[in-house]
């Protein structure tokens, strides 16, 4: 049987607001149990939680979405990746399509979405 983290919720939010507050508060209650389980030693502050184990965590989540949007980026050669003396990947800026991503980032900013 499984059972769900109950996250009290704050009762001074807005009931439409409450849902996320909620969502929010469980997956960093999770994240932490994930940390005690990965380093069942493990002891700390409220600020080395925040600093270590949970940036941790992010680090760890947001690597393959990074690695994702990179290869998005390359495959329209907007950067360009190359392999560096240490053996691994270098990304930078493909500045003969400067004027393609001044573009995007402005069609971003202002809303408007070329079809």
């Amino acid at each position: 049987m499984v059972r769900r983290l109950q996250v009290a919720s704050d009762n001074h939010l807005c009931p439409e607001e409450q849902p996320l507050m909620i969502e929010e508060k469980g997956q960093i209650a999770y994240q932490i149990l994930e940390y005690l389980v990965d380093h069942p030693e493990a002891q700390d502050t409220l600020e080395g939680i925040v600093e270590w184990w949970l940036l941790e965590r992010t680090i760890k989540s947001q690597t393959l979405s990074v690695r994702e949007a990179l290869g998005m980026l390359v495959a329209e050669r907007l950067v360009i990746e190359s392999k560096g003396k240490d053996a691994r990947t270098h990304y930078r800026v493909n500045s003969r399509r400067r004027e393609k991503i001044v573009s995007l980032l402005e069609q971003k900013y202002t809303g408007d979405h070329v079809a």
